[in-house]
């Protein structure tokens, strides 16, 4: 009798233990597949939110520019002479740089294209400034009415976090740019002129040729926050380039018809 309640507890014990390494292999395959569904979820939620981000960086920048870009040229209807230079000037791979009325360009380390926008200023085509003064692309006083506001835009690495952004530098405050949309990591611009059958880069364009420009092809190419994924993208040549460091990047392409025709020189 001692015998057989022995044997009935060993049997006992033996379930129990069964049954615990069972409910602990049973935890360990739940807690696993919470935890990668957890990181799945996680990976999903920050990728859709930098694909947001870059989004927004990209629409954002397409506007800024493109809305300066068909102001190129304008002159009020009681201002009897437009602006004394042509209405827009480009550079490729660099930035415009120099006095307003002979501007040359500067290279950019980031290969992004640059351009310069002019037109005549009144405040019913700009912002009014807090004195009642034209604006230029930073929201800077520029001038009484019929003033020429000039507004250069590129982009490049900022000096303080090393993030790429969109730059303007208005004419109300010369040599000083500022960032308007982080993210952007290089502009594209080509420029088409009358009759031509294809747009050609800044770089392929006289002096004089600048006032007989009609259109711009504007392409913003956004740089997304870092990951440890291996992505490929398309530039704004077309070509496929793979991420070495495992940011997304994604192109706004925008064609231009300038609105308003100047002549002069760049």
């Amino acid at each position: 009798m001692t015998g057989s309640g022995f044997s009935t507890r060993r049997s006992s014990r033996g379930h129990t233990l069964l049954e615990l390494t069972i409910a602990v292999a049973l935890g360990l395959v739940v807690g696993a597949g919470a935890i990668t569904a957890y990181r799945s979820q996680h990976q999903a939620f920050v990728a859709a939110t930098d694909a947001a981000r870059i989004h927004e960086a990209g629409m954002n920048a397409l506007l800024l520019i493109g809305e300066q870009i068909q102001m190129a040229g304008f002159t009020p209807a009681d201002t009897p002479q437009g602006p004394a230079a042509s209405a827009i000037f480009g550079c490729t791979a660099g930035r415009p740089v120099g006095a307003d009325a002979g501007l040359t360009c500067e290279t950019l380390s980031s290969r992004s294209d640059g351009i310069a926008i002019r037109y005549v200023g009144d405040t019913v085509s700009t912002s009014r400034s807090s004195s009642g003064e034209v604006t230029d692309c930073l929201g800077q006083a520029a001038g009484g009415e019929g003033v020429t506001v000039v507004n250069r835009y590129h982009a490049k690495p900022s000096s303080s976090t090393g993030e790429p952004e969109l730059y303007c530098e208005g004419s109300g405050k010369v040599g000083t740019a500022q960032p308007l949309v982080e993210g952007v990591e290089k502009l594209r611009l080509r420029y088409w002129l009358a009759d031509a059958s294809q747009p050609v880069d800044a770089s392929s364009l006289a002096r004089d040729q600048w006032p007989q420009v009609i259109a711009v092809d504007l392409c913003v190419q956004v740089r997304g926050a870092p990951s440890t994924r291996r992505v490929s993208y398309v530039d704004c040549n077309g070509a496929t380039i793979l991420a070495t460091d495992g940011r997304a990047r994604q192109i706004f392409w925008r064609h231009i018809a300038l609105r308003n025709a100047a002549g002069g020189a760049a």
